[in-house]
């Protein structure tokens, strides 16, 4: 089984593309309202179980990038491969605190939907924020998740464990991929997270943003079987 980790108030719909073209992908549908990665790392190991799954190819894009690193922490035996897109291990930075704040308050003071337009478009490379077809779904999909997912997510995120130096104990086939037009997630920081990741494979996808599974899908899933086809 291929396990979908979302990020970010995005649930199995940021994922649609893979669903449809990859066989025994599972996406996870969101993680409720777990406000530690340390949380949604065992909501994660629940669904494997549930599946009946004892060993499972691990995907995380994003806040799920960091999640799949917490499930590959709790239990390595159990991820055959390992993908982390479009996400980063740096730790809590200067300010961070502070932006997650100013942009958790445009959703009290101003709506939800308001907050969602203020943070989805530099989320997606800006050629494609006037393609509905990319972007419609993802409006969508992050304002069904709402303000209390929000927040959750945004207390997982500033509490955030240190992971970086997880990396060189990573023993089983890893992908690093992320969007040449990243701005959130830049590719200079998937070439550092690649470096420290014993024989990892690094996929910098042309004219994608943080969005990068509905922004480029036929390269994604390319990509993804790669790495599946990788040995174990």
């Amino acid at each position: 089984m291929l396990l979908l980790l979302p990020g970010l108030i995005c649930d199995s719909r940021i994922y649609a593309p893979q669903l449809a073209a990859l066989e025994n992908a599972r996406s996870m549908d969101g993680y409720g309202r777990a406000d530690t990665l340390q949380a949604m790392a065992w909501k994660v190991l629940d669904r494997a179980d549930a599946e009946g799954v004892e060993t499972f190819d691990l995907l995380g894009h994003s806040m799920g990038g960091r999640v799949a690193l917490e499930v590959y922490r709790l239990a390595p035996g159990r991820v055959r491969r390992l993908a982390l897109m479009s996400t980063g291990v740096h730790q809590v930075t200067e300010g961070e605190p502070a932006k997650r704040a100013a942009v958790q308050a445009i959703g009290h003071e101003q709506g939800f939907e308001a907050l969602v337009d203020a943070w989805l478009p530099p989320m997606v490379a800006e050629q494609n924020r006037a393609n509905e077809a990319i972007y419609a779904p993802l409006r969508e999909m992050c304002l069904d998740a709402g303000q209390d997912i929000f927040d959750a997510q945004i207390r997982a995120l500033l509490g955030r464990p240190e992971q970086a130096s997880l990396l060189p104990r990573i023993a089983c086939p890893t992908m690093v991929l992320t969007g040449e037009l990243d701005s959130w997630s830049p590719p200079a920081q998937h070439e550092a997270m690649a470096a420290a990741i014993p024989d990892a494979e690094l996929v910098i996808v042309a004219g994608a943003g943080h969005m990068i599974q509905r922004e480029a899908p036929e390269a994604v899933n390319e990509a993804i079987t790669g790495w599946l086809a990788r040995p174990v």
